[in-house]
């Protein structure tokens, strides 16, 4: 047979049915080729490579099908074969954009030619599979059958296709169901035509400019472009019914799809005008949320996400392998029965559509076998500290193991209904207790000790966000400025820039924006961090002045310069070509406008906490990502006439490359807007490099980069920056940096510096600005960071806790790796330099380090306090030995014992006891009373705090407080103490009252003077009266209200212990009941004064001891303690003590808690 025949058996194999000739058959299907590169190959001799014995020598002719069974000449692709060559499918012979199918062939040779062996037993054919083919249309219908010969070299034994195939027709087409109420249907029988009728119109961009290129399409199964609108934004429809009920939807990169309904008309010409939105990028509404489970049971999981147009795919990722859709739902919802052990992790979302992807953040599933307590029952160690006179010598210590239960969720008893959030959450708490008696010197010392641990309903937490706003600059608060969230209007500032906000329970994201209506300040947003597990926690907002604004004329060229450190060149200009500036609406505006633009400087390090947002853009896969900044600004056009905001197109953005110290950032540099619903960074534009004169002689490149100024007015000038670290901080009650010492809801702030050993930088510039919470494992920073040079960055850290500055350990003059918390050699290469390291008068409250990145061989960088970023649960996971960096409150001056332990960093640990300090576990009352001290030095005053009127408490401890006096600043002889007590009211089972008793004790030499006159006409109105013989003291029964300044008292209510105990002591120091200071003003608002003696060194109370000489040896304070003599107060302290364990002679006591 020649060449010709053969090809024209080919155009019969492709165009008809399977056919074979009498003694000659079709072999089976190969597919050694796929469409990528220049096409698909499927060429003779690729096959017979691959399957020897399974193609004749000559082939008759060959058949060619699409992998789902489509024909050659339904695709409408030019192709090529030859049956002694093969088929073959190049992409560039193709129209624009489309590439070529991925194609089967199969060739037909004579009967018994494929191979030269017998053949072997072939099973029966099965049944020709289901006609798939629709109304009308025809497609291919397959059937299969099996060799029945068990030798390895099957091929040498069966000979013919395993697989056959023919042509079948669909069912008959119906009669088209749709009615037109004008016009006629068409072809397709998917719309009305109404041939006379025109409809014309416009298409308006998100800021108001005719959008060009926008495309217009009927909807359906399969949308049909109609037309695109032209450089005017017109569009002209013929054929459009209008009906009424004729849509169409718009779309225009970058905006929200726009579907409109044609109105109804009797014309024969419609006339609309269009404005699209901009698109919202897709972003995480509701993050699944952590579940304990019993094998067996079934958890749901649930992801909401937002976004214009929304998402249309769900992804479910189970410890970062994707899972089989079958398990999720469309809506974003994860089922999963039948529980196993081996399902236990973490489990997160990705939601997808055609322009953006978002993750969300893992939930952890915790699964528990059938017969495992759902908590581990045995308590894990909790130190507390005794007071100074309870010294221990078992453990030569001051401290005793109250035990504690694990912070862990357990599984509860749930309903079988499945829900995205369980109706009832379940946490390991406290199951039982028991009282014991610690002995200290004289008395006998209770204290609760849990012996049982178990799983019970979690107490519930409402966090709260609190702070004040101010100016960067000065200080200046923003007086009753408005705060939005999600675009609603939740809070307003004070007098003084302060706020509180309650966040509602499924924020995972904190996104405010502060708007001062005095227009002194910038729109500032906000990603403030909070506590998830509840409480307080306290955040300055530092807000931009607005830049004095300047008068621009619209017809001409303006240049409006970037920069704001003297003596530096600007780092970039901004160039509005004439006539760029428009309103709203879209009307070319003409006149003079009032521009403002307010840039913040990364070169000016002061201004680095007023940079907007956090600084994070979501990358093309879902994850959140870090940028690193060149400078942000803010843009305020107006019309110098009438104040209508005016919105700018065509504004060229020049940033000076000398300005860019790292090359690699040249070509990855972006323009960015805010988005101020998410505190997310959208990209605007990309830049381009151009060479421009500056001066007569001096040529400079430039990045060059096209923006458009419209709804948003809030941009950035950024780099993606992929060499990230995570730096492990931990913070302390005291300079003693014990485990069972660390503070939760400690703000943590990072500033990424670019120091000039790394890459040369005058002056040094800020990168990024994070801030992160502790919890009760501390907290993981992200920092930018480098392997190859260890100070290529550098970063300043410091911490906050409801406005007080912690103290970082310091680094001179003595430098001690152990208080640090680093091991050397690692902490030298990091460089660590507290504030005050070259100059003894700079605050303490900050380090600095260099961010190197640990080295894969160095063993002792392996253990923090730097992490890799892809090691964040190494990180928040690191035992407290690892390497980490420390911060301290400076309260060497204050000591706390409560008989019932409690950890106000765990509201689990809170214990339905009648001797709670807290009655309850959200309603933290705190209560103050203010003592003023004559005398020449500073003593320590302690409050000691029983039940008095309770007949479950009468005569038993609650706590003690010791408090030491603060010096007065303006008199020396002079000194005050706020000290704690605990409030009278109801304890927790709420069925009745208790006034605590309350006795004040100096410890020294002390009389007291005078009780302030409102307090006492309080007291003696309010019986009973606590007897006041001695005049060392002063005993009462405290108040049930909350009384003010006036009576030297001062409470606070909060859901946050922390926060209430601020509060009320800045308003006791203050001496107001409104007030906040730092500074002690001893004459203000005092209840008590006391009279005290100096007293000797020699005669100092094992507590003073221990404050003035912290680092002398506890075994040697107390036995020098034991031979003096001791002060009064102390023998109160004795007597009372002797009192209460005649009430209570048994030692030890258990108790069930329900």
């Amino acid at each position: 047979m020649d060449r010709l025949s053969m090809r024209a058996l080919f155009i019969l194999g492709v165009m008809s049915c399977s056919w074979a000739q009498d003694g000659s058959e079709w072999s089976t299907w190969f597919n050694v080729d796929h469409p990528g590169g220049r096409g698909d190959y499927e060429q003779l001799d690729a096959i017979r490579f691959y399957y020897r014995h399974r193609v004749c020598e000559f082939p008759q002719a060959l058949e060619a099908r699409t992998t789902d069974w489509r024909t050659v000449s339904s695709t409408g692709e030019r192709v090529h074969a030859d049956p002694a060559i093969g088929f073959w499918c190049t992409n560039a012979e193709q129209p624009a954009g489309r590439k070529c199918s991925n194609y089967a062939v199969r060739f037909l040779c004579p009967a018994g030619g494929s191979v030269s062996v017998a053949r072997g037993a072939w099973g029966p054919w099965s049944d020709w599979n289901h006609c798939p083919a629709q109304c009308g249309q025809e497609a291919m219908q397959v059937r299969s059958r099996r060799c029945n010969s068990h030798s390895h070299h099957w091929e040498q034994q069966c000979i013919g296709p395993t697989v056959d195939s023919r042509v079948c027709k669909g069912p008959p087409c119906q009669e088209c169901a749709l009615r037109c109420e004008m016009g006629r249907v068409n072809v397709d029988c998917d719309a009305c035509m109404c041939e006379e009728h025109l409809l014309l119109g416009s298409v308006r961009s998100a800021g108001g400019l005719p959008a060009l290129g926008a495309t217009l399409l009927r909807p359906g199964s399969t949308p049909k472009r109609l037309t695109i609108t032209d450089h005017n934004g017109h569009f002209r429809v013929p054929g459009i019914c209008p009906d009424g009920n004729t849509t169409l939807t718009v779309r225009l990169p970058k905006h929200a799809p726009l579907t409109i309904t044609v109105p109804h008309s009797t014309q024969r010409t419609s006339v609309i005008h269009l404005k699209l939105d901009r698109a919202e990028k897709l972003h995480i509404l509701q993050n699944p949320e952590p579940k304990a489970r019993r094998e067996g049971q079934t958890a749901a999981f649930c992801c909401k996400v937002g976004g214009t147009p929304p998402p249309d795919r769900y992804q479910w990722f189970h410890n970062g392998t994707l899972l089989d859709a079958m398990q999720m739902k469309g809506d974003g919802t994860l089922v999963l029965k039948n529980l196993q052990i081996q399902q236990a992790g973490e489990y997160y979302c990705r939601a997808s559509n055609e322009a953006s992807a978002i993750k969300s953040k893992p939930a952890v599933l915790t699964v528990i076998g059938r017969d495992a307590p759902l908590c581990s029952p045995k308590p894990v160690s909790y130190l507390i500290r005794l007071p100074h006179d309870c010294y221990q010598s078992e453990t030569s210590s001051l401290y005793y193991d109250v035990g504690k239960c694990p912070v862990a969720a357990c599984a509860g008893q749930q309903d079988n209904g499945i829900r995205c959030k369980d109706s009832l959450a379940y946490c390991c708490g406290v199951a039982k207790m028991e009282t014991r008696q610690i002995a200290c010197q004289g008395y006998q010392l209770p204290t609760m000790v849990i012996t049982q641990c178990g799983c019970q309903k979690c107490v519930e937490t409402k966090a709260i966000v609190r702070g004040r706003a101010l100016a960067a600059d000065n200080g200046e608060p923003m007086r009753f400025g408005h705060i939005f969230m999600n675009g609603v209007r939740v809070s307003r500032t004070g007098y003084k820039g302060t706020f509180s906000i309650q966040v509602p329970h499924d924020t995972d994201r904190l996104v405010l924006t502060f708007v001062d209506h005095m227009q002194k300040f910038v729109n500032t947003t906000k990603v403030l961090p909070f506590n998830r597990k509840g409480g307080a926690v306290y955040h300055e907002v530092r807000l931009l002045r607005k830049a004095a604004p300047v008068t621009l004329r619209s017809t001409e060229t303006n240049t409006l310069q970037l920069g704001e450190v003297a003596g530096q060149d600007p780092i970039a200009e901004l160039q509005i070509p004439p006539n760029s500036f428009y309103r709203e609406n879209g009307d070319v505006f003409t006149g003079n406008v009032k521009a403002s633009i307010t840039f913040l400087d990364p070169r000016d390090v002061s201004m680095a906490t007023a940079a907007q947002s956090d600084l994070s853009y979501v990358g093309d896969e879902g994850d959140v990502l870090p940028l690193r900044t060149y400078g942000m600004f803010s843009v305020d056009f107006r019309d110098e006439e009438a104040g209508e905001p005016l919105n700018a197109g065509k504004v060229k953005v020049l940033l000076d490359t000398a300005q860019v110290q790292m090359p690699e950032h040249l070509n990855a540099m972006k323009l960015w807007s805010l988005n101020p619903e998410t505190g997310l960074w959208e990209e605007e534009g990309d830049f381009h490099a151009e060479k421009k004169q500056r001066g007569k002689r001096e040529e400079r490149t430039f990045l060059i980069g096209n923006m458009e100024i419209r709804e948003r007015r809030l941009f950035n000038l950024d780099v993606p920056e992929n060499r990230r670290c995570y730096v492990k901080v931990r913070a302390f009650r005291s300079d003693r940096f014990m485990h069972s010492e660390q503070v939760e809801g400690v703000v943590v702030t990072l500033i990424n510096m670019e120091p000039s050993p790394g890459y040369s930088s005058n002056p040094p510039s800020w990168g990024r600005f994070d801030s992160v919470i502790t919890g009760p494992n501390g907290a993981c920073l992200p920092a930018f960071c480098d392997d190859l040079k260890a100070d290529a960055y550098s970063a300043f850290v410091m911490a906050n806790l409801g406005g007080e500055e912690l103290e970082a350990v310091p680094s001179a003059p003595k430098f001690n790796p152990n208080m640090i918390g680093v091991p050397q050699p690692y902490l030298s290469k990091l460089n660590y330099r507290r504030t005050d390291h070259e100059d003894a008068k700079v605050k303490k409250t900050a380090f600095s380090i260099n961010v190197a990145k640990p080295g894969p061989n160095g063993a002792e960088e392996g253990n923090g306090p730097i992490y890799s970023f892809d090691g964040l649960k190494d990180c928040e996971e690191a035992p407290f030995s690892a390497g980490h960096f420390r911060f301290y409150r400076v309260e060497g001056d204050r000591y706390d014992y409560n008989t019932v332990p409690f950890n106000e960093d765990d509201a689990m640990s809170w214990t339905q006891d009648y001797l709670s300090w807290w009655p309850k576990p959200m309603e933290h009352r705190a209560c103050y009373i203010k003592v003023k001290i004559n005398g020449p030095q500073a003593i320590n005053v302690r409050s000691r705090n029983m039940g008095g009127t309770h007949p479950r408490t009468v005569g038993q401890l609650y706590g003690l407080r010791d408090t030491r006096s603060i010096r007065d600043m303006t008199e020396p002889s002079v000194s005050a103490v706020c000290l704690e007590f605990k409030c009278s009211g109801m304890l927790y089972d709420q069925e009745r009252v208790d006034r605590t008793l309350v006795k004040v004790i100096p410890q020294g030499s002390c009389k007291r003077e005078r009780v302030g006159t409102m307090l006492q006409e309080y007291l003696v109105n309010h019986l009973p009266l606590a007897v006041n013989n001695d005049t060392n003291e002063f005993t009462m029964l405290a108040p049930l209200d909350p009384l003010g300044h006036n009576y030297g008292i001062y409470t606070v209510t909060d859901q946050n212990p922390h926060t209430a105990k601020e509060i009320a002591l800045g308003r006791c120091f203050d001496g107001t009941s409104d007030g906040a200071s730092r500074v002690m003003k001893s004459s203000e608002g005092v209840a008590l004064t006391f009279t005290c003696a100096e007293r000797q060194v020699s005669r100092q109370s094992v507590f003073q001891t221990l404050q003035n000489s912290p680092g002398q040896s506890l075994v040697s304070v107390v036995q020098a303690g034991r031979g003096g003599r001791r002060q009064r107060g102390s023998q109160a302290t004795v007597r009372n003590s002797r009192r209460r364990s005649i009430r209570n002679p048994t030692n030890t006591r258990g108790r069930t808690l329900g």
